[in-house]
């Protein structure tokens, strides 16, 4: 069974278990589908009200935006899960042999640039998310404010999250060049969210103040 189709007690009991899987990255991919879909349910809800009508067209496109991220978020749960999965099955090839040994450094590296790659995307995902986040400040039915907030908030967890799972697997990427582009890539997205996450929480919360 697929993670996304677990009851959420379920998933939390396995989550919390001892099996390797899910873990930080498949927590990461989640944390962002939630904060897409609360950015969402803003939109749904302003869509359609009569009050709202000069923000319709806005929140019919990032709707959709959402939409989309959503299924790809929620598709990352279970990526990630598999990633991991590749890796560790890498570190138990045999290493007796010199041959041996080469066949696993291959396997390791393979697998490391494949499980950074995943939470590579998850962090492109969630950066769109925050994205569509800021873009909704232009106009929404403001009941809902807190829910950007908390949408961003979930989505900058799920970028910063994912980063360190991309960070973690670098090292074992035998190819240097490739190793420090999807580093500098890791980096560039992570300044982008935490700038936009702290914008959108900023403009919500000072409405409380």
């Amino acid at each position: 069974m697929k993670l996304v189709e677990m009851q959420i007690e379920e998933y939390l009991a396995r989550l919390a278990s001892d099996a390797p899987t899910p873990g930080g990255g498949a927590a990461s991919a989640l944390a962002g589908a939630q904060g897409i879909a609360l950015v969402a349910m803003v939109a749904n809800l302003t869509v359609g009200r009569e009050k709202y009508a000069a923000h319709e067209v806005l929140c019919k496109d990032i709707g959709a935006r959402a939409e989309v991220l959503l299924q790809k978020l929620a598709a990352q749960v279970d990526a990630d899960a598999a990633a991991y999965g590749g890796f560790a099955a890498a570190l138990r090839l045999p290493k007796e042999t010199e041959e041996e040994k080469a066949v696993r450094r291959g396997a390791i590296s393979a697998a490391a640039l494949y499980a950074a790659e995943v939470p590579l995307e998850t962090m492109r995902l969630g950066t769109e998310g925050l994205l569509c986040a800021k873009d909704i400040l232009a106009g929404y039915n403001p009941s809902c404010a807190t829910d950007i907030a908390c949408g961003a908030q979930e989505l900058l967890g799920c970028v910063k999250s994912a980063w360190l799972n991309v960070a973690i697997n670098l090292g074992s990427i035998a190819d240097a060049a490739r190793a420090e582009a999807l580093r500098g890539e890791g980096m560039r997205l992570l300044t982008q969210a935490e700038e936009i996450g702290a914008f959108v929480y900023g403009e919500i919360e000072r409405l409380y103040r």
